[in-house]
């Protein structure tokens, strides 16, 4: 399920990059890649050892993806994301391995989203 994130979100996060300043953020707009990545940054809080999110530069990305981070805690955007999580555990081992080589420190698409605990 991770590879589904990777494309669009490595686009955005280049795109989003190049700008000097974040635009505003509409707290509306929820990205579908921001919901992924609340997903699988609860999966690696809760099923790798080891390894922890760091949350502020999760608030970093997600703003970078256009959605502000508290509208991930309830409602629908939860409940996706939630199910993301899920997916991940169903082979949590190779599941925290492809989150490490993709979002750890010396990841391929956002580098120090989760780092040693």
């Amino acid at each position: 399920m991770i590879r589904h994130v990777l494309p669009l979100l490595a686009l955005t996060l280049t795109a989003a990059g190049a700008a000097e300043a974040p635009g505003p953020v509409d707290t509306a707009a929820i990205s579908n890649d921001a919901v992924k990545l609340a997903g699988l940054v609860r999966f690696v809080a809760e099923s790798c050892p080891g390894t922890k999110p760091d949350y502020a530069r999760l608030r970093e990305v997600v703003e970078r993806l256009g959605t502000d981070l508290a509208a991930l805690s309830h409602g629908e955007a939860l409940i996706r994301s939630a199910a993301y999580t899920q997916a991940y555990q169903k082979d949590p081992e190779a599941s925290c391995r492809r989150a490490q080589e993709r979002f750890g420190p010396g990841g391929t698409v956002v580098p120090g989203l989760i780092g040693p605990g």
